[in-house]
């Protein structure tokens, strides 16, 4: 893991962002409230939560496959919440990737995996000559562990995982300051996950660049992430140091997550007891929450009296 220096300025800041969905004139879905979280150069911040709570919207309005429908988004000192003009646009496009959560559609059927992995290169006029274009791509599929004569192979020719493969290469290739992870393993084998992880570790320590690595597997957030979110309804709940939210969870719903990593030892894992929570049964309400310090770079989202109550435990 990246050891990150807080005087610097954030790679990237949200703050207060909103996306909501209206789905008729009477009903409008809030998949995301009011959310705000940092990342700096080099590093990876986790964000978890259960299916349904918003990790996936928030990557893709950072993105912009979104139009945020409030808050800021900066990246990299630029503002990327609003309308973007054509420099903006192109900065967006080059400095963040994404790699998608399901290999196989979001991969064109089509296309050779060689044109998949250069079509960034081919719209931005990031290569002067065919050669140089086919030497990129093929150092990159060398990185990311697959051979140079794959460039002239189709999607369905290859493994779930040799895909993703192919996934983190296209998003690599444009040399990103930041890459959005959604869910990248969670449709891949155990054995399969733990070397794409790897993987991914190995090019952060090579190029610098960092992630928002958006998974509901916390021991394998536990293992990428410098930082971690718990995101539960579209609220952010929690935010800390990967350390300081498995030793000392605050919030009942992190809590309720934790207890629920299943333990490698059978003597451990027969006493372990899995806390239950229910937000309609709690009696809290999280749009009344602000951020509360507890340590460091530790904040729960919370009423005064409800940190109260939870830090005196």
């Amino acid at each position: 893991m990246t050891d990150t220096n807080k005087t610097e300025k954030p790679l990237l800041k949200v703050e207060g962002l909103k996306q909501y969905f209206r789905v008729s004139s009477s009903y409008t879905v809030h998949a995301v409230e009011n959310v705000s979280f940092e990342i700096y150069a080099g590093e990876t911040y986790g964000l978890v939560g259960e299916s349904g709570s918003g990790k996936s919207t928030i990557g893709r309005s950072i993105i912009r496959l979104y139009n945020p429908t409030a808050g800021k988004i900066t990246f990299d000192d630029i503002d990327i919440s609003g309308k973007l003009n054509k420099e903006t646009n192109h900065t967006l496009r080059t400095e963040m990737q994404m790699i998608f959560q399901d290999p196989m559609a979001s991969l064109n059927p089509r296309k050779k995996i060689g044109d998949i992995i250069g079509e960034g290169l081919d719209i931005h006029h990031k290569c002067g000559t065919t050669a140089q274009r086919d030497e990129m791509i093929k150092k990159i599929l060398q990185k990311v562990g697959l051979a140079p004569e794959h460039a002239t192979r189709y999607p369905h020719q290859f493994s779930g995982g040799q895909r993703q493969r192919v996934g983190i290469a296209r998003a690599l290739i444009m040399n990103p300051k930041l890459i959005i992870a959604d869910e990248c393993i969670s449709a891949l084998d155990v054995s399969i996950q733990a070397q794409v992880v790897n993987l991914m570790k190995d090019i952060q320590q090579e190029t610098g660049t960092a992630y928002l690595f958006i998974a509901h597997d916390l021991s394998m957030v536990k293992y990428i992430s410098d930082r971690i979110g718990v995101l539960h309804l579209g609220h952010l709940l929690e935010t800390g140091t990967t350390e300081e939210i498995f030793n000392n969870p605050v919030h009942p719903y992190t809590k309720s997550l934790l207890s629920a990593i299943p333990e490698p030892n059978p003597k451990v894992e027969k006493n372990r007891t899995a806390l239950s929570y229910d937000y309609k049964t709690s009696g809290l309400d999280y749009n009344r929450g602000t951020e509360h310090l507890i340590d460091g770079t530790h904040f729960v989202k919370c009423t005064d009296e409800e940190f109260k109550k939870w830090t005196t435990q």
